[in-house]
């Protein structure tokens, strides 16, 4: 063999070994995939491309020069999901515990700057302990300069992250600005400190998995949009998530074939209880409606008073977001507020419809999130549901009451096509409320005060709290049978697939962050 044929042949091996076949194992004893089986499953079969196989680190100091390693512990290049064009990076946790170098950032840096060229996604399977201490500021700049990489990308192309390991520090903000995080169970963690320092700065006792786990960010602080129980049930939902979404905000979501049939879901006549304080599950609603089995929930043990999350209708991709009455009755809260208007702006960027299913009480009274700022979180959702230019179709299924009301998607800030069931309840308030303000001095003056306020409640209920008012205004387009809903949505959608909306010349807005 030419001896220069088999110098290349001789690298290239090494690389696709990372740190060493001790390393490897050691990765599969933890039930982890490397870096490159992770790319391998995650892509179609033969479609990768590597980029920047042979990169070496340049340091020198503290022995540094005796330990090289082609690739500097990332993988990157680019390939095809389901034959669309993504662009991907995997660190590889066998070399320097995926430690990120000048370099490492440097072959990062280049396929998201193709990603944005091209307008393909960019995929990153996150495998790290943070910056490579022995670059100091070096590798603290290959941080910043990916962060601002994923800033520029923001609304232009569909950025996900997959956590399948430890990452903290710097390692974590990348992720957190990307689209959406994808955490794997019992495997992978992310902070920005690790125990160790919690205990020295806070005197805390605490596990990486109870700081940093995936069910923690899952539910507690909301920096994980799903989880998956190992890493090829992640990859699997990365290929799911992403057949939601298009190439770029230049493009829309592929369509899928579909016939208009008869479309009537006669399930959803039952659902909605005739007692209005009882509640239902609104996943019953969302499947009646949506294509069979086509439901991606986003967030799902994460504000469950609010359900947001990829669909398809009639073939189309659409966003749903729905209050849910078993949770908090549906009231929105801070937390629901910040779910539901980030999932808006991400469906807003890349031209994804929204669907707006209403089951909502008000907003969550008491201290806790007067002190916390519902105010200012709750018009975070106000802002993105007025800012959004993409198709929006509200359907109400039962209250609608207050300020709530006018958030949820209304026909006053924006919405084109606003439904509801003859079981809407449109109002200020409940009656019963609405009863003891109106009518106190009635009430407080009657023989039988808690009669004369039934009474009333009965007067205020059959006077408000249906649909028909607002129908009159024109606030509500029109009043349908729930088992029509589906027929009446996918015609909808259909006739707004080519709205376009010109906003007022400006930087950007200034949302209440």
């Amino acid at each position: 063999m030419d001896p220069k044929i088999e110098k290349l042949n001789e690298r290239v091996a090494l690389a696709h070994i990372g740190g060493g076949q001790q390393r490897i194992d050691k990765q599969h004893q933890k039930k982890k995939l490397t870096a490159r089986e992770r790319i391998n499953y995650l892509l179609d079969e033969g479609s990768f491309e590597e980029m920047g196989v042979l990169v070496t680190h340049r340091t020198t100091d503290f022995g540094m020069e005796n330990e090289i390693y082609f690739g500097d512990g990332v993988v990157t290049g680019y390939g095809t999901i389901d034959g669309r064009l993504v662009y991907v990076y995997a660190q590889d946790f066998t070399v320097f515990g995926g430690a990120l170098s000048e370099t490492h950032a440097e072959k990062i840096c280049k396929v998201m700057d193709l990603a944005m060229k091209v307008g393909a996604p960019i995929i990153g399977l996150n495998d790290s302990g943070g910056a490579r201490i022995q670059e100091g500021v070096r590798s603290l700049g290959g941080y910043a300069d990916i962060f601002y990489r994923n800033v520029q990308a923001s609304g232009v192309i569909p950025q996900l992250s997959a956590i399948m390991g430890p990452c903290a520090g710097g390692a974590v903000y990348s992720p957190a600005m990307t689209d959406f995080t994808l955490m794997v169970e019992q495997t992978s963690y992310m902070f920005v400190t690790g125990p160790n320092v919690v205990k020295t700065v806070t005197n805390e006792e605490v596990s990486s998995e109870e700081l940093g786990g995936a069910s923690t960010h899952a539910s507690k602080s909301g920096v994980a949009h799903r989880t998956s129980a190992n890493d090829v049930a992640c990859m699997e939902d990365v290929k799911k998530l992403l057949s939601y979404l298009p190439q770029s905000n230049r493009q829309k979501p592929e369509k899928l074939d579909y016939v208009l049939g008869e479309e009537v879901r006669d399930v959803l006549s039952d659902i909605v209880p005739d007692n209005a304080n009882k509640p239902y599950d609104m996943h019953e609603v969302i499947d009646g409606i949506i294509d069979e089995d086509s439901f991606f929930e986003i967030h799902a043990d994460y504000a469950e008073n609010i359900i947001v999350g990829f669909a398809r209708l009639g073939g189309r991709s659409v966003g749903v977001i729905a209050n849910q009455p078993m949770f908090l009755a549906g009231v929105l809260d801070v937390k629901s507020s910040i779910k539901a208007a980030r999932f808006t702006r991400f469906c807003d960027s890349f031209n994804i419809p929204l669907l707006v299913l209403v089951d909502v009480p008000g907003f969550l009274p008491g201290t806790d999130q007067e002190w916390n700022g519902i105010i200012v979180h709750g018009a975070k959702l106000l802002y993105a549901l007025s800012e959004a230019t993409v198709p929006r179709v509200t359907v109400i299924t039962r209250k609608a009451y207050g300020g709530a009301y006018d958030v949820m998607n209304s026909k006053h800030i924006g919405a084109d096509f606003n439904f509801a069931w003859p079981t809407a309840e449109i109002a200020v308030m409940g009656a019963k409320g609405a009863s003891e303000i109106i009518f106190r001095r009635e009430i407080a003056s009657a023989e039988n005060p808690e009669e004369a306020l039934k009474e009333k409640e009965t007067e205020y209920a059959e006077k408000f709290a249906n649909p028909y008012r607002a129908a009159r205004r024109g606030f509500i387009d029109e009043v349908i049978l729930p088992k029509n809903t589906r027929r009446k949505l996918i015609k909808a959608f259909a006739m707004l697939e080519s709205k376009e909306v010109v906003p007022p010349k400006k930087k950007h807005g200034n949302i209440p962050l």
